[in-house]
């Protein structure tokens, strides 16, 4: 760790940063006194590095508990039109859900305009909590429209705590998903929303709204999910026309 000219407190910091990225600290980290002696630093020297590495959101002290790694947000990509469970697999991480609801509902009068079906007209609405390595990460509410095929009635029956509904479209139904169209904002979460997400009541949240369309131009689903605010971004390429 010497390194001539360098300060005492950069070094460490770059120590404890290369232990985290190696994985050597991947939930909590040393207490002050065991880095300390450690190191053969003050707390004052140490806490400089460790608050080089707060300010980047590396780690997170938490009162009375110590200070833990920040988990990596999962970043999402808007460019590409891809599922939940594919955007997971895609960064090796372990997709799941809980399934709160599943079943046929009268949908909200703009979704019914969307799918094009009459008044009181029935589409499959589903109600899951997504997971990302077993940690709750969104909500997502989603309306399919079986006037496109009717065996996305079917999707009742099936076991949506483990399967990805865009598989199902694509390669059972043999679906073409030609485009989507979303809306984004930034959200507080409700009382409900905060307790499937494991978060505090009021806590900011990642609100979307998609409408995704065949290569028939069928409005085929209409998803509005939250997501958790401290572990998700949104990934814009744009290239230049």
């Amino acid at each position: 760790m010497r390194e001539t000219g360098t300060p005492v407190y950069y070094r460490i910091y770059k120590e404890l940063k290369r232990r985290i990225s190696k994985g050597v600290y991947s939930k909590k980290i040393p207490t002050e006194k065991e880095l300390c002696n450690e190191f053969s630093v003050s707390r004052l020297t140490l806490r400089r590095a460790l608050d080089e590495l707060k300010r980047e959101a590396v780690i997170e002290s938490s009162k009375g508990r110590g200070t833990f790694v920040v988990e990596r947000k999962h970043e999402e990509s808007i460019s590409a039109l891809t599922g939940f469970t594919e955007e997971a697999a895609r960064e090796k991480l372990k997709a799941s859900s809980i399934v709160l609801s599943v079943g046929l509902v009268v949908p909200p009068d703009e979704i019914a305009k969307n799918f094009g079906v009459p008044a009181n007209g029935m589409v499959v609405f589903l109600h899951r909590v997504r997971y990302l390595n077993d940690e709750p990460y969104g909500i997502e509410m989603a309306y399919l429209n079986p006037l496109v095929d009717i065996r996305i009635l079917n999707i009742v029956s099936r076991d949506m705590s483990v399967e990805s509904l865009y598989a199902i479209l694509k390669n059972e139904l043999s679906l073409v998903l030609d485009h989507a169209q979303e809306n984004i904002e930034v959200c507080r979460l409700s009382k409900e929303e905060a307790f499937h997400l494991s978060v505090e009541e009021g806590s900011y949240g990642i609100a979307r709204e998609r409408q995704t369309f065949t290569n028939s131009n069928l409005c085929v689903e209409v998803v509005r999910s939250v997501y958790r605010g401290d572990r998700y971004r949104l990934k814009v390429v744009r290239r230049v026309e």
